[in-house]
């Protein structure tokens, strides 16, 4: 597993947290709270777009079961 640096949980209503994080490399993760060894990821600027969508409300979808 990657060295990775995780920030702080992000909860949102619900009861859904996930967790942001980078590597030396400049890539970023993403996982759910307290699975941070299951994550995705890609470049910090996917992640950051992916992020900035679901905050504009383009993928309210695909946070729903």
């Amino acid at each position: 597993m990657p060295d990775i640096t995780w920030e702080a949980p992000f909860c949102a209503e619900g009861n859904s947290c996930f967790r942001l994080g980078t590597d030396a490399e400049g890539n970023g993760y993403i996982a759910v709270a307290g699975q941070e060894d299951r994550y995705l990821t890609d470049s910090v600027a996917a992640l950051r777009t992916l992020i900035a969508d679901i905050k504009a409300g383009k993928a309210d979808h695909l946070l729903y079961r």
